[in-house]
């Protein structure tokens, strides 16, 4: 199974190279072809901010995975290990609350969406702001499973200590995935 979960988001890197390497070769394109030729490519614009709206969301969730995003580890260092447990356990359902809220705001807002198109493109609204689908769910069963390593005890000291924000890389912690 981690096997699998590794292949994903492998996938889900190499689709970040992909988004981030296809929005500035559009942009870049539609510089030149406006300063150079006066002209312009006008879905060259839409759609690279599309795609940096799916850059973004999706580099969320590996972020998120990887421990990459901001913490307070100068006040959860402070703890010993039982308390930077409970703060594990404190975040993680934070996170799983709002991860859920997100998911649930983007299908409350799914039909708006999918009724309005780009104006350029034509295409339908709700394939930019459906990401959220993914962004929430992925980081709410990532929370989820962290939580139930955490309740369950099956969490590692180098986790706890990664949390605090001591010694370890994000390439140990995404070896371990």
């Amino acid at each position: 199974m981690s096997k699998v979960i590794s292949l994903f988001y492998r996938f889900l890197d190499l689709l970040l190279i992909l988004l981030l390497s296809g929005m500035a070769i559009m942009v870049f394109l539609n510089v030149v072809l406006r300063y150079g030729f006066n002209s312009g490519l006008t879905v060259s614009d839409e759609m690279a901010r599309y795609f940096f709206v799916w850059l973004t969301f999706i580099g969320a969730v590996v972020g998120f995975r990887e421990h990459g995003h901001l913490g307070v580890e100068s006040l959860v260092a402070m703890f010993g290990k039982r308390g930077r447990v409970i703060c594990m356990i404190l975040s993680n359902l934070l996170i799983l609350g709002v991860s859920i809220l997100f998911f649930w705001g983007t299908w409350k807002q799914l039909p708006i969406n999918i009724s309005m198109s780009a104006p350029v493109t034509g295409l339908s609204m709700g394939w930019v702001y459906g990401i959220g689908f993914f962004t929430g769910g992925m980081c709410a069963l990532i929370a989820l499973e962290r939580l139930v390593r955490l309740v369950t005890g099956r969490v590692t000291d180098e986790e706890v200590a990664a949390f605090a924000g001591e010694h370890l890389s994000v390439e140990k912690l995404s070896e371990r995935g």
